[in-house]
Parts: structure tokens; C-alpha cells; sequence
């Protein structure tokens, strides 16, 4: 799951402030039950607003398209990227410079 955002919390804890405060202010309630359950009442509203506040960058359509095509099941499929070093000719043995076997032992230059 990933991280809320600043924007995401903030929304959120504001809901839950300014809900629980109108709510308790509207029921009049001065119960310790009727507190608690107005209370919980909030945090659930908070929550519900923070995770569906609009994530950065991404238009709520793309979301819904994106989250419809995959599958799980099966994976996008993988592009064959060309190498650089496909198109490098390999240099090919001459007679002149010897056979392999006979150069074995030679040093490097």
C-alpha cells in the first residue's frame, strides 16, 4: 500500500476535527458513550476522505483505466531492446596472425 501524501493527511485530520467537532455540536450528546461513538464516527469519515483524495499527477480516469487493464495474471509484455554492441563486427582470425593454440602463451600488450 502505498504512503499517503501531505495532501492526503491533511484532508484527513481536517475532516476528522471539523466532523467530530459539528457532530458533537449538533447531538448536544454528554455521554461518554455518545462521545466515543461520535468520535469513532469521525476518524471513519477522516479516513474515508483522506484515501480518496486525488493523487498527484494522475487524472482519476487514468486511475480507473489503468487499474482495469492490468491483470495480474498476466504480465506486460517485455520489448526486445536492441544492443549496442549487436551491431559491432567481431574481428575475425586472419592467418597471419597465427592459430589461437600457437599464441597461448604469448603476453599481452
Amino acid at each position: 500500500m502505498p504512503r499517503p501524501t501531505a495532501t492526503q493527511l491533511a484532508y484527513g485530520s481536517a475532516t476528522v476535527f471539523l466532523s467530530t467537532l459539528a457532530m458533537l455540536l449538533l447531538s448536544q450528546t454528554q455521554t461518554g458513550i455518545g462521545v466515543a461513538v461520535i468520535a469513532i464516527a469521525g476518524l471513519g469519515l477522516g479516513l474515508l476522505v483522506a484515501m480518496t483524495a486525488p493523487m498527484p499527477g494522475v487524472s482519476r480516469v487514468v486511475r480507473r483505466h489503468v487499474v482495469r487493464a492490468k491483470s495480474p495474471a498476466a504480465p506486460a509484455p517485455l520489448r526486445a531492446v536492441p544492443s549496442p554492441y549487436d551491431r559491432v563486427p567481431r574481428p575475425r582470425l586472419t592467418e597471419t596472425a597465427g592459430a589461437p593454440e600457437a599464441r597461448v602463451g604469448e603476453h599481452s600488450r
